[in-house]
C-alpha cells in the first residue's frame, strides 16, 4: 500500500508542481553556471547504488562529500533559499516514481558513507527504500552521527504507518511545520 500511495503522490506531485520545477530549474541557471539537477549515486534500498535527484544547490566544482561537511562558501545564493524551503528535493519525487525511494523513510546516504551503511544494515534499515523526508530530518539529526541516525531511522521503520508518514510529510513542510504537531523520536 505504502508504494501506490508514493506511486500517486510522486505523479501527482509532478503534475501539479511542473511550472514550479520549470522556474526553480531557470533560477538556479541564473545564478550559477553548470545544470539545474544534481544527480548523485547514493545507497538505496538493501544498498543498492541508485541516482538521486536533486535541484543543484552548490557550485559545480565542489568536492563530493556528504551535506553536514559542506561549507557555507560551497552554497550558492539560490541554493541557501532551496535548502530552506525543502524546494531542493523535487526533483527526488522522480526518484519516487521510479520506485527508488518513497516519499517518507531513511534519507538515502553515499555508498561512501560505510560506517552510517552498516550501522543501518544491522538495525533492518536497508530493508526500507529511502525516503525524500522522515522521523531523523524533521529531528534535524544529521548524518555526522551515523550510530543515533541508524537507530532513529530503526525507530521510524517500528512506528512507520499512513498517518504516521503524513504526519513527517506535514512536519517538513515549511509552511506547515510550525501548524503540525511535533514528531519527536522517542
Amino acid at each position: 500500500m505504502k508504494r501506490s500511495l508514493d506511486l500517486a503522490a510522486g505523479v501527482i506531485g509532478l503534475a501539479v508542481l511542473w511550472p514550479i520545477l520549470l522556474l526553480v530549474a531557470a533560477a538556479i541557471k541564473l545564478d550559477s553556471r553548470g545544470p539545474a539537477v544534481f544527480s548523485q549515486v547514493r545507497a538505496g534500498r538493501d544498498g543498492a547504488p541508485f541516482r538521486c535527484h536533486k535541484f543543484r544547490s552548490m557550485y559545480i566544482e565542489t568536492p563530493e562529500r556528504p551535506t553536514h561537511e559542506s561549507v557555507a562558501s560551497d552554497i550558492t545564493p539560490v541554493g541557501r533559499w532551496l535548502r530552506r524551503s525543502k524546494l531542493d528535493e523535487l526533483p527526488q519525487l522522480v526518484n519516487v516514481v521510479a520506485g527508488e525511494m518513497s516519499l517518507v523513510g531513511p534519507r538515502p546516504c553515499l555508498p561512501s558513507q560505510e560506517e552510517l551503511v552498516e550501522a543501518r544494515r544491522a538495525r533492518g534499515v536497508l530493508a526500507m527504500r529511502p525516503g525524500i523526508t522522515g522521523l531523523a530530518q524533521v529531528n534535524r539529526i544529521d548524518m555526522s552521527n551515523p550510530e543515533w541516525l541508524a537507530t532513529v531511522d530503526a525507530e521510524y521503520a517500528e512506528r512507520q504507518s499512513f498517518w504516521f508518514d503524513l504526519r513527517l510529510i506535514l512536519a517538513t513542510l515549511p509552511f506547515c511545520s510550525r501548524c503540525a504537531p511535533p514528531v519527536r523520536s522517542t
